[in-house]
């Protein structure tokens, strides 16, 4: 198994959505990281609003020092992008905040 990357889901709840924008915008000025949709509803695996960063192996204990700090406040699920999307999203995760509970049914 190699990791490929790193996704950092930023979840938030509607309350919360300008902090998380915020938090993706320092993030992709810091890192050049591609920030995701804001999606205010759970999608796929996801609990509640999510926005998806795309970090490379390189980036990712660099971002994980920044995040500990610049977070806020907000939960942040972070995962390995191995091609095995179960274990990535179970195995392969670092949570910043509470961890919360996933819908891992989409992986059959």
């Amino acid at each position: 198994m190699t990791i490929r990357g790193f996704h950092a889901h930023t979840y938030f709840n509607g309350d919360e959505l300008p902090d998380a924008q915020r938090f993706a915008e320092q993030a992709k000025e810091r890192f050049g990281c591609p920030v995701g949709h804001f999606h205010t509803a759970p999608v796929g695996p996801h609990p509640r609003g999510s926005c998806q960063l795309s970090l490379r192996p390189a980036q990712f204990a660099d971002f994980t020092v920044w995040a500990c700090e610049a977070r806020n406040g907000l939960t942040i699920f972070a995962h390995g992008l191995s091609g095995d999307d179960l274990a990535d999203h179970t195995r392969h995760v670092i949570w910043f905040g509470a961890s919360e509970p996933l819908d891992l049914s989409i992986f059959g």
